[in-house]
């Protein structure tokens, strides 16, 4: 975990970034404006609003259908795991975005993330911790299994999808899954403690990182580098 007054003066960096506001931006909280989608929606046949998103992403950056799907789970992943991986860094404690309450639109960001109005979040806490018990919480033996049991949940449907509409490999985009963990977690944690969380976690994520310089590479490609004129990330797997 960070150090308190580290983290106070990150909180204050912040708050200074997004004119003020400390907590939830008013753009990420969902409310009864049209445009939400229920992602269990996007995992049901014929997968309309899951393709009109790939579509979407296609004609943003003229880019093949499967492709489109990878760089859009890319950005999906990463908003999504994004509560997970700081709760488990900055308090131990995991907000599970589960596929039931979750809401998604796009956005000038690629899509955003929301938990559904009238869904209580579920924290997972330590059996040690303070508020173990209380409502709205439960209890888990270990935070990384209850990170990787979340993503199977909100994410394993949404991939089988994708792959299925698009013939992209599960592989491929677990990748970018296991990236939206480290990514937000380097500046955070020393790399060893991501390593472990990864190796915690177990399949499908742990192994599509390894050590490269102070950061990580990926073993596999979000696709990035096949759109013309474009540099390849700088964890990117093909050098």
């Amino acid at each position: 975990m960070i150090p308190l007054p580290a983290l106070s003066e990150h909180l204050r960096e912040l708050a200074g970034e997004r004119g003020g506001v400390l907590g939830v931006l008013p753009g990420l909280v969902a409310d009864d404006s049209p445009g939400w989608i229920p992602v269990p929606e996007l995992t049901r046949e014929p997968y309309g609003p899951l393709l009109a998103l790939v579509d979407e992403t296609a004609e943003r950056w003229s880019a093949p259908r499967h492709v489109a799907a990878a760089l859009l789970w890319k950005t999906y992943t990463y908003w999504h795991t994004l509560p997970m991986v700081l709760g488990w860094a900055l308090e131990r404690r995991v907000p599970l975005m589960r596929l039931a309450g979750t809401l998604v639109r796009p956005s000038d960001a690629g899509v955003t993330i929301a938990a559904a109005t009238g869904s209580a979040v579920t924290v997972a806490v330590l059996p040690g911790d303070p508020l173990a018990g209380t409502p709205g919480t439960v209890i888990v033996p270990g935070l990384a299994s209850a990170v990787r049991d979340a993503l199977l949940d909100g994410q394993h449907p949404l991939i089988r999808a994708l792959c299925t509409q698009t013939r992209l490999g599960e592989r491929t985009l677990w990748g970018s899954t296991a990236e939206a963990i480290a990514h937000p977690l380097l500046p955070l944690v020393p790399r060893d403690d991501v390593t472990r969380l990864l190796a915690e976690m177990g399949p499908p994520v742990d192994g599509l990182l390894v050590p490269d310089g102070d950061g990580y590479r990926r073993r596999t490609c979000c696709l990035w580098i096949t759109l013309p004129d474009a540099d390849p990330c700088s964890t990117c797997c093909v050098r």
